[in-house]
């Protein structure tokens, strides 16, 4: 497990992370959300053990990871800025990750490199971003690692890699213990594949709750009455979030439990109804309007 506890970091007068606490259990895929600016890839520098604390505390596995070699050989850490060696090819990154991860599999890294065409004659500084973004997931997966830290891991990967990432994390999940951590600035990009997910702006960390208990306790409904007066009774006493209405089809995000939601609509004998999956963001929506929050201009 990953614990954060009142972590802040200051760059000269600018507060970057300010007193974050969550804790990022094992087996799960977090996702870090937050527009540009709101922290993600210090919190992320600080995880690794890149950047050191001005307050509070980072523990990996309950050692704390800030020049403590055995945490930081627990995570790999994929930054949104790729870096390697200066006119390094694939064959001089392996070696060197290689000396890094003790379980490092040069055999699994050579496989995947042919597999995604990468061009071992080529220095890594003449790929693509998006090439460069590959070449690190693979090294990442490679490297054996409990925990691997992602920034922005699906930016610049065209729509069959950004699919392919998402096997690759689930196959590592499903095939050895193996924990994800995806900062990203797009909850589309995480709503198919995250646990938990944390909220950080300005530095704060606004929200970090378990997704399937978020969707446990919203529920968003169409229903078609043959009366108003059947939807106006049908929606008396719900915990309703929003209420939109388009000639007779009524669609209405409620709190609460979703069998409380289904009695209310069937009570009044609707011509139709039907419950919807709500979105990741519209989740978000709704919980950080209860903290006092409008998320709409939170994550622009």
């Amino acid at each position: 497990m990953i614990d954060v506890r009142n972590v802040s970091k200051y760059f000269e007068d600018t507060l970057a992370v300010d007193q974050v606490s969550f804790q990022i259990k094992e087996g799960a895929v977090f996702g870090l959300i937050g527009i540009n600016g709101s922290g993600k890839s210090s919190l992320l520098r600080l995880m690794s053990g890149i950047y050191r604390a001005d307050e509070g505390v980072i523990l990996v596995d309950d050692q704390q990871v800030f020049d403590h070699v055995p945490a930081r050989k627990k995570i790999f850490y994929i930054s949104d800025e790729q870096y390697f060696f200066e006119n390094a090819t694939l064959v001089d990154m392996r070696n060197y990750y290689r000396m890094i991860y003790e379980d490092f599999d040069s055999g699994r890294y050579d496989r995947m490199v042919r597999d995604v065409e990468l061009d071992p004659s080529k220095k890594i500084h003449t790929y693509s971003k998006g090439m460069r973004k590959q070449l690190s997931m693979i090294a990442g997966v490679c490297a054996g690692t409990k925990y691997m830290l992602c920034d922005e891991t699906f930016d610049g990967l065209d729509p069959v890699m950004r699919q392919m990432v998402k096997n690759l994390l689930s196959y590592e999940m499903t095939h050895r213990e193996f924990t994800p951590v995806i900062a990203s600035h797009n909850m589309r990009e995480l709503e198919d594949i995250c646990d938990h997910v944390g909220l950080l702006y300005k530095g704060g960390m606004l929200l970090s709750r378990d997704v399937e208990d978020m969707k446990l306790h919203i529920h968003k409904a169409q229903c078609v009455f043959r009366e108003e007066g059947d939807a106006a009774r049908a929606f008396e006493g719900l915990d309703l979030v929003s209420r939109e209405c388009r000639g007779s089809l009524y669609t209405v995000t409620v709190r609460g439990h979703r069998e409380q939601l289904i009695s209310a609509i069937t009570a009044q004998n609707p011509l139709f109804y039907e419950i919807l999956p709500l979105s990741l963001e519209e989740i978000f929506i709704s919980e950080t309007e209860v903290a006092g929050y409008d998320i709409k201009k939170i994550i622009g």
